[in-house]
């Protein structure tokens, strides 16, 4: 199975690092279960849910690791997406780095290959 990936505000990862887990963002708390994307969807997960914001993490996770809790779902017309329905145990994030803003106020993705 692929790294998939999360996008969250700075002070939401935090908190999941004292809890030992990230319970999901207020999104996910909605919609029942935390929103992932695969490599070739975070940059447009950025610029449709994050357009211009700033002080965000992006959570490289171990979807091997999830088991039968993660679901592969369809949105965005069709398009699979993973979706975890439990909290993110925190020993599954491989990879936390800042998701920097560039000068033209999009996001600025390390190399996700």
């Amino acid at each position: 199975m692929p790294t998939i990936y999360k996008i969250c505000p700075a002070h939401l990862w935090e908190e999941a690092r004292r809890l030992g887990v990230f319970k999901g963002a207020p999104v996910d708390l909605a919609d029942g279960y935390i929103h992932f994307s695969t490599a070739g969807q975070a940059r447009e997960t950025a610029a449709k849910h994050f357009a211009g914001q700033g002080d965000l993490m992006l959570l490289w996770v171990d979807s091997a690791a999830l088991g039968d809790k993660l679901k592969w779902e369809p949105s965005r017309g069709g398009a699979l997406f993973p979706h975890l329905y439990d909290v993110l145990d925190l020993r599954h994030v491989t990879r936390a780095e800042h998701l920097p803003l560039g000068a033209d106020r999009r996001h600025v993705f390390p190399d996700l290959a």
